[in-house]
């Protein structure tokens, strides 16, 4: 069993393989968190995690209970007003104005398994060792009802959690913030991790000591945005890689969202996450529920390079698409960068004709095949064929695609209108829009309202007949502005603080829908790049593009960030031309794939032009992937070396199979180095038993104990000063020998 419940039910213990997360009943029948890390017995209580005493100037929750001081206590689920003055889970303000909410336990569920969460992205697990646990909670006087909600995934050492409101009155009230994860800690000797940047530069590490007072990270655009994204870690000051405690958090949504750190007078660090609060707002009516989304939260020991497995292992089994969770991801080939809006058919069919002689797997129709459109000024929201691109029929194309063997892709906006388009001519009050404001238009496009119903029909409708009447085997959903002059016509006003999740609400409908009746069709999230990464789309879209900026050097930094909370299955990582149409760099093709190769591979440049030696290089680079594409992208990933650490000119990671019988690691050096200091390469995750050849090196094979204890020399990667190792990377593949 993972849940363990006291003889008197007032204490609950949630273990995984390796944690503890443990909480109790109060006296005044609300909740105290007591402990969460590494594994403890299972006992009766836990006197010493529950031991307190009364302290000055902090109110008590009645004379009867001077020591049950809210202020000073660890809390579960807390709300504000009673003496706890820390940031609130959650707030609720009743029909006669008040704000004081007092919810006691009334009760407990435990269900084997996981149920999905409706209407909401969420893990889900039917096997018997995945527990659910529900308490139920009551506020008698406000007549509401709220149940926290935990699933115990005992293998991936990881809780997730979420909390229900229910209205069991006559009276509406509003709900002025339902987050849905609050954890307080006993000390504050942590640093936070964040994942932080801009477009072009998405989640960049960002590493400082918390402090006393409040410090996080939080989006108000519509979408978990390029700014910051939703996962974060706390560890200590001493935490490595390897050792040391981590823990993670993250959250399975899509929208405004607030990660929280706060450090109270008595060093008691608080975590909160959830829907942020600010532009926020839900009225709940009698007999209605609220449900939040649903956080994940996991801890290890052994350093962060565990915890990012562990989250990678739940991410796989119990949350994306089982359909895409272990099956091998094409290899693609996307016009965009290649031809923008300038392309004819027979210009794509040169395309899939030279990638299948590369051994390319996919072609993507990138944007411009819809409406009129041939900038991007128009046609948004007219998700039917442009007949002058296609004279011969859209299908035709994607027919001569599958003839050649291969799969065919097409790219959608579906959240997004023109005001030069058919759809804004026949409906513009679906364009999101103040009243007696202006529209603020960003890229030419705005935004549709996707809070209403018929929005989403209409959307599911047009690309159902797409994807069906063509045999579309992949849709890249792009979203490429955030929500500006937020409001809702169909939404009362003091609904209004509803529209952004009402909105996300609306994305996650037409995503349900169109996987339900296409399952076997691959989604791709892309969000100008990197705006959207976040675990409410990877439900739905398995992989992402990870970012706009498809330069070697800066993907480095972006993908070895990324690899902090999300697998190298779930990034598209794709080699582009040169000079780079971000920031004009050149590196060799060799270098572009071998960043690339850690992750979903594709190809963004115009394969109908290369040179002979090009094509060649590229044929070996698609050959090579296959043979490992599987390691590539669901083997156990490794960072070694940090672009964060000792100036950054080096960056290393790695790959190694579950059997540990097969290893590749790549090493990177940005600018090379005269009479370069000697190095090694420090392999980690191999059997210490297992000899291995490094690119079939037969003569020298070397223990898996050497390899990670001692390292792997290196050679220089330049030996002539004439050759330059500027960007330079280098792979070596481990294989165990056959005793």
């Amino acid at each position: 069993m993972s849940i363990h419940i006291n003889q008197d039910k007032s204490l609950f213990h949630l273990q995984t393989d390796h944690t503890s997360y443990i909480f109790n009943v109060l006296e005044n029948g609300e909740l105290g968190q007591l402990y969460y890390g590494p594994r403890l017995h299972d006992q009766a209580a836990y006197p010493n995690l529950a031991a307190r005493e009364w302290r000055n100037a902090n109110a008590a929750v009645s004379e009867d209970q001077p020591d049950l001081q809210p202020g000073v206590l660890k809390q579960e689920y807390a709300s504000f007003g009673k003496g706890d003055f820390r940031e609130p889970a959650f707030q609720v303000t009743l029909a006669d104005g008040s704000r004081i909410s007092e919810f006691a336990v009334t009760g407990y569920d435990v269900t084997p398994g996981k149920a999905r969460l409706g209407a909401l992205p969420s893990t889900f697990a039917s096997d018997d060792d995945v527990t659910s646990l529900t308490i139920h909670l009551t506020d008698a006087w406000a007549k509401l009802a709220l149940d926290l909600n935990y699933a115990v995934f005992p293998h991936q050492d990881v809780i997730v959690r979420s909390a229900t409101f229910a209205n069991q009155g006559q009276e509406s009230v509003v709900l002025n913030r339902a987050l849905s994860l609050q954890l307080d800690l006993p000390d504050s000797q942590y640093d936070l991790i964040q994942f932080s940047g801009s477009w072009a530069r998405e989640r960049h590490l960002f590493k400082n000591p918390i402090h006393v007072g409040t410090q996080g990270i939080s989006s108000r655009r519509g979408s978990s945005s390029h700014q910051q994204n939703p996962f974060f870690l706390l560890t200590r000051p001493t935490t490595t890689e390897d050792a040391g405690a981590a823990f993670g958090f993250n959250l399975v949504y899509s929208g405004n969202f607030m990660d929280q750190v706060e450090v109270d007078q008595y060093d008691t660090t608080r975590i909160l996450t959830g829907i942020n609060p600010a532009e926020f707002g839900w009225t709940l009516a009698p007999e209605k529920q609220f449900q939040t989304p649903e956080a994940v939260m996991s801890y290890s020991h052994q350093g962060t390079n565990q915890l990012s497995q562990q989250l990678g292992d739940l991410y796989a089994k119990h949350l994306v698409n089982q359909n895409f969770a272990a099956k091998e991801r094409p290899i693609l080939v996307n016009n965009w960068e290649a031809t923008q809006f300038d392309f004819t058919a027979d210009k794509l069919l040169a395309f899939a004709q030279s990638a299948k002689k590369m051994g390319i797997e996919m072609l993507v129709l990138d944007d411009g095949w819809f409406g009129h459109r041939d900038d991007d000024t128009s046609s948004l929201g007219d998700w039917f064929v442009n007949a002058k691109k296609f004279p011969q029929g859209f299908k035709h194309l994607s027919d001569s695609v599958h003839d050649l063997g291969l799969k065919f892709g097409l790219w959608f906006e579906p959240e997004m209108i023109s005001k030069d388009s058919n759809l804004y001519k026949t409906h513009p009050d679906w364009l999101i829009h103040a009243p007696g404001r202006t529209s603020s238009p960003e890229r030419h496009q705005f935004v549709l309202d996707m809070t209403r119903p018929e929005v989403v029909a209409y959307l599911y409708d047009a690309m159902a007949k797409m994807i069906a009447d063509n045999h579309i085997d992949y849709v890249k959903w792009d979203m490429n502005r955030n929500i500006t002059e937020m409001y809702g016509a169909q939404l009362a006003p003091d609904q209004q603080l509803e529209f952004p999740h009402r909105y996300i609400l609306g994305v996650y409908r037409l995503y349900d829908k169109l996987t339900q009746a296409f399952p076997d069709v691959l989604f791709e999230s892309c969000a100008s790049g990197g705006g959207r990464f976040d675990l409410g789309m990877m439900y739905y879209a398995p992989q992402a593009w990870t970012s706009d900026n498809t330069d070697a050097v800066e993907r480095l930094n972006i993908q070895y960030s990324t690899s902090f909370g999300y697998p190298q299955a779930m990034m598209g990582a794709h080699v582009s031309a040169v000079p780079n149409d971000q920031n004009g760099r050149i590196t060799s093709l060799a270098t572009r794939g071998a960043v690339a190769y850690f992750g979903d591979l594709g190809y963004e440049l115009d394969i109908t032009q290369l040179s002979e030696a090009d094509q060649a290089e590229i044929t070996q680079q698609v050959t090579f992937y296959k043979q490992y594409r599987h390691l590539f992208q669901f083997g156990t990933f490794y960072r070694l070396q940090s672009p964060y650490e000792n100036g950054g000119n080096v960056i290393a990671w790695q790959v190694v199979d579950q059997a540990q019988d097969t290893a590749i690691a790549a090493r990177y050096q940005l600018l090379n180095t005269a009479n370069a200091p000697y190095s090694r390469l420090y392999f980690k995750g191999l059997d210490p038993n297992k000899q291995y050849v490094i690119n079939d090196d037969t003569a020298h094979p070397l223990y898996g104990d050497e390899l990670m204890s001692a390292g792997y020399f290196l050679t220089t990667p330049a030996k002539l000063a004439t050759q330059s190792a500027d960007f330079n990377a280098q792979l070596f593949v481990a294989k165990a020998v056959k005793s």
